[in-house]
């Protein structure tokens, strides 16, 4: 039974759109000194601090709404660090500190993929669920306004978990998928899945809102938004871009989009149908605080 919802972005939207969202979290640790092969979600015990100093960044950035650290805290994920029964305890602390930061801003409990696949019955659609379920239940117990399931490929994961938050919290559900610009020009995810088809089957699935993060840089987004919105004209969309395409400087990945080509590209997310702009790996507390103040401008 679908219990009643949380509806802290749809209120915010009804009296202010477009509205700005964080920006990266992964790459921001990794500035931190989280070391490859670490796993993020453990940061919430470890290093608290630097978490919770991340969120209260982005929060005094103009983000209205505010991630946790979180991605890859489900069992599935967790296990492969031997932090599988710590599930709960992270995932509380990961929506308790941003919580602590976020002022007045929404907590959006970021929840990613769990690496197992459907199609090769690696998994169950009943073990996927109860994932999420447990999950979603822990970041509301710490304080989570919403969800973001995020970087989604596979339509079926992604509705479970839409599903599985929809039917045990009161939690706001967003819906993200990942895609990638194939040799015919179009997008799909690396399930092959089109924008078109996955915003219909998020929203369908009973998602508040559905978009795309992650993969891309803003230029590509706004073609990825422009479809979603002939899908679905009455949801509201969510895009969270990079900061350009990567690019190998002396070993080390290098984001080349700054503040300002991010804040330039607004007008055309906005026109495109974005309702909600993030920024995913790459951009930090100053390209959010450039992208708010290009709004301020604007409205």
């Amino acid at each position: 039974m679908i219990v009643e919802r949380n509806k802290k972005i749809a209120e915010l939207l009804a009296k202010n759109k477009p509205i700005v969202s964080d920006g990266a979290w992964g790459t921001i640790l990794q500035q931190a000194g989280m070391k490859p092969g670490e796993c993020p979600e453990l940061w919430c015990g470890i290093h608290a601090d630097i978490v919770e100093g991340i969120a209260r960044e982005y929060t005094a950035a103009g983000a209205a709404m505010v991630k946790t650290n979180s991605f890859g805290g489900n069992i599935f994920k967790l296990k492969h660090y031997g932090l599988d029964g710590r599930a709960d305890e992270l995932n509380e602390a990961a929506a308790r500190l941003s919580k602590n930061a976020a002022g007045g801003a929404i907590v959006i409990a970021s929840m990613g993929p769990t690496g197992e696949m459907l199609v090769t019955e690696d998994v169950t659609e009943e073990e996927l669920y109860g994932a999420f379920r447990s999950q979603a239940a822990a970041l509301e117990r710490g304080g989570a306004d919403a969800v973001c399931i995020e970087t989604m490929s596979d339509i079926e994961e992604a509705c479970i978990a839409v599903k599985a938050v929809r039917e045990n919290t009161r939690l706001e559900v967003m819906c993200s998928f990942t895609f990638d610009r194939t040799v015919r020009g179009d997008y799909r995810t690396m399930m092959g899945v089109s924008p078109t088809d996955a915003a219909k089957a998020a929203a369908e699935a009973g998602a508040d809102v559905v978009g795309t993060n992650c993969g891309n840089g803003m230029e590509q987004m706004v073609e990825i938004i422009a479809e979603m919105r002939k899908a679905v004209p009455a949801v509201p969309l969510y895009t969270s871009a990079n900061a350009g395409s990567p690019q190998l400087v002396d070993g080390v990945n290098v984001f080349p989009d700054t503040p300002e080509d991010m804040a330039r590209l607004m007008p055309a997310m906005i026109d495109a149908g974005a309702d909600i702009i993030g920024g995913c790996c790459g951009t930090t507390p100053a390209h959010i605080t450039a992208m708010s103040r290009y709004l301020q401008g604007i409205f």
